[in-house]
């Protein structure tokens, strides 16, 4: 098991080999840490509810209780990556914010991939979040699926408009309530968000980079529109 400091990572599958197979990549990959690895889902959830976890590789398929069923019985999540063999619940382990989605068998190089992925979206949490941000206090209070919940501006990556709805992607996830574009647009601090398309509106102090008419903030490309690229550049990029 590694010794040196790195990313926290818990491994739970129900498979002997598969779980051999992941510990080994775990093991000889530079910057992860192995902390825990479990075959029975139920034991993987108390660990999660008293350690501290930032990477969990999860199987779908097990006894007792899903992957699916495990990530959603947890109050703090961390950055999950799925590894099963079947290919039916992408669509729902992504829903559940998971930052990728290993298909067994998978090659190292795949495996490498995920973990790029992941060591993106950490550093975007652990990092972006510090004090080299420029402060940004208040917060906005926003209805989703039946309650109301409170959305501090400085959590916020960007806002994506999505038919009647907006799914505000944050630190933690994603929100998604009843409201347009044009509203989020008055609410947002205009000092620190900017619309950069119909519907996508940016925390500026999030973006790293521009590239192929695109804003990257962590592991997410932002579309910018053709008509206020210029402006777009100007705004994020351009030091007052």
């Amino acid at each position: 098991m590694n010794e040196a400091p790195g990313i926290r990572c818990l491994l739970v599958d129900d498979e002997f080999l598969a779980l051999a197979l992941l510990e080994k990549y775990v093991n000889e990959e530079p910057g992860l840490v192995l902390t825990g690895k479990c075959k029975n889902p139920v034991q993987a959830v108390e660990i999660l509810n008293t350690q501290s976890v930032d990477l969990l590789f999860l199987d779908i398929q097990m006894p007792l209780m899903s992957g699916i069923s495990l990530l959603k019985n947890i109050s703090s999540k961390p950055v999950t990556i799925f590894t099963t063999a079947y290919t039916q619940y992408a669509y729902e382990a992504f829903d559940l914010d998971a930052v990728d989605y290993l298909t067994k068998p998978f090659s190292r190089e795949r495996f490498r991939q995920a973990i790029r992925k992941a060591t993106n979206l950490l550093s975007l949490k652990n990092k972006d979040s510090g004090a080299d941000l420029p402060v940004i206090s208040g917060e906005m209070t926003v209805k989703s699926d039946r309650k109301y919940v409170k959305v501090a501006f400085s959590d916020i990556l960007f806002v994506e408009g999505w038919k009647e709805y907006v799914k505000i992607h944050t630190l933690n996830g994603k929100i998604i309530t009843l409201e347009s574009m044009n509203n989020m647009e008055l609410i947002l601090p205009d000092t620190h968000f900017y619309r950069v398309h119909k519907s996508y509106i940016v925390s500026i102090p999030r973006v790293r980079r521009f590239e192929d008419d695109t804003l990257i903030i962590g592991d997410s490309r932002i579309p910018v529109s053709k008509a206020r690229k210029k402006e777009v550049i100007s705004r994020i990029f351009t030091a007052p």
